[in-house]
């Protein structure tokens, strides 16, 4: 019996046996990352647990972006107990306000295909887009990992997502994502790897496969994982593809359950308040009225993500009652739309351009939202009183739902825009 993409990462981790799902295994840390907001509480576990080093401070990467700028008076407590601990360490890995872990990881080739990594955050699955195996655990987790390297990990089942064909204009990869997590459900891939495939999947562009797999965790995936290619090698900075020839599921690989899509199917998506898999077309809630609109986030915060904003945008004027935010997912994204004239677009059409940061997504700063206000994000979750008050309401849509919403001021096809 062959194995899926996912065992197959885990063994080569383990050097070990043929592995199942359901077995569980001990696997070597390649990589880990902790951010601010956990900060404090995994260095406070790593020294109740009566470690004294880091097993190995160049594979642990800390990231100021939750809390930047602070916005509050505490949160300059979590990045002291940070700056102390990575200096008592000698971790040199520390981004202090580069952009949002899950956009750096992946961008700064922290991570690559084949490598097993542990994250404090739980959309740590985005880097499974590349090929790694990459979930996010708690900050206990996190501090035994700190002192030994290591972590048990249950051998998840996979599900297969197959999409074959190609999407219509004006779809985009958080359109899919969406639609999926809308028909198996928010606890539908509970700790499953979801693994998408088919020559739709081909076609993206590695910034639209890391939307599908951060999100795959708002299904309850353990991992979000797809096969790495030719993309992945450029994207990544490799020139052989020795390493990763056989990062893919065997022919007789089995599944838990085959999900086939065509990709002609697939329309604007949109999830409605307060459940990510409140999932609707966008013409059955076009014309919603909206007080706010976020353009950013480590799903959606990319230059890609800007570019096909900035094209709806274009010679077009925000909402005269609207506040449209767009906040790159790192300072190279920024730098880069910048340079290419797309912040400008945003600037004429009246967004408000912040820092790169998670932002209005957490809901510490960025635009938090009050009572009664409505928000169009492309971020990965609508939970009540994610964005600020619990009495807001939070639509999730692709970067190009959003830019055309916010010039209408109400929900809006963005299909007609381009």
């Amino acid at each position: 019996m062959g194995h899926t993409l996912a065992e197959k990462i885990l063994m080569r981790n383990t050097n070990g046996p043929d592995i199942a799902p359901g077995e569980l295994i001990i696997a070597n840390a390649d990589r880990v990352m902790i951010h601010d907001l956990f900060a404090p509480f995994v260095i406070e576990k790593f020294y109740e647990m009566n470690f004294k080093k880091v097993w190995d401070p160049d594979k642990v990467f800390i990231v100021y972006d939750h809390l930047v700028p602070a916005s509050t008076l505490d949160d300059y407590r979590h990045h002291r107990a940070a700056e102390a601990f990575a200096a008592e360490q000698g971790i040199k890995n520390v981004h202090r306000a580069d952009g949002v872990c899950h956009q750096l990881m992946p961008e700064q080739r922290h991570v690559l295909p084949g490598h097993v990594v542990f994250g404090t955050d739980s959309h740590t699955t985005t880097y499974g887009a590349i090929g790694a195996f990459a979930t996010g655990i708690g900050y206990t987790e996190m501090a035994a990992i700190l002192g030994t390297g290591k972590l048990w990990l249950k051998v998840p089942a996979t599900l297969r997502f197959n999409i074959e064909g190609r999407l219509p204009a004006g779809v985009f990869s958080k359109d899919i994502i969406l639609r999926i997590i809308g028909d198996i459900g928010a606890d539908g891939a509970t700790y499953k790897a979801m693994e998408f495939a088919g020559a739709a999947i081909s076609e993206l562009s590695v910034s639209s496969r890391l939307t599908l797999s951060n999100m795959a965790v708002e299904a309850g995936a353990k991992a979000g994982l797809m096969a790495p290619d030719e993309k992945t090698l450029e994207f990544c900075g490799l020139d052989d593809a020795a390493d990763i020839r056989d990062l893919k599921s065997d022919g007789d690989a089995s599944f838990e359950r085959v999900f086939d899509y065509d990709a002609a199917g697939f329309e604007p998506s949109v999830a409605c308040p307060s459940n990510v898999d409140n999932t609707r077309g966008v013409g059955e809630v076009s014309g919603i009225k909206l007080d706010q609109a976020f353009l950013g986030s480590c799903t959606n915060g990319r230059l890609e993500d800007l570019e096909i904003a900035a094209q709806i945008l274009k010679g077009r004027k925000v909402a005269p009652f609207m506040k449209f935010i767009v906040t790159p997912a790192s300072r190279t994204v920024y730098r880069d739309a910048v340079e290419k004239g797309i912040i400008s677009v945003f600037l004429e059409a009246g967004a408000i351009v912040t820092q790169a940061s998670c932002g209005l997504c957490c809901g510490r700063s960025g635009g938090i939202v009050s009572d009664g206000e409505r928000v169009i994000a492309s971020n990965n979750r609508n939970f009540l009183g994610r964005m600020g008050s619990s009495k807001s309401e939070v639509y999730l849509a692709s970067p190009a739902t959003v830019a055309a919403s916010a010039i209408e001021g109400r929900i809006a096809d963005p299909r007609k825009y381009l």
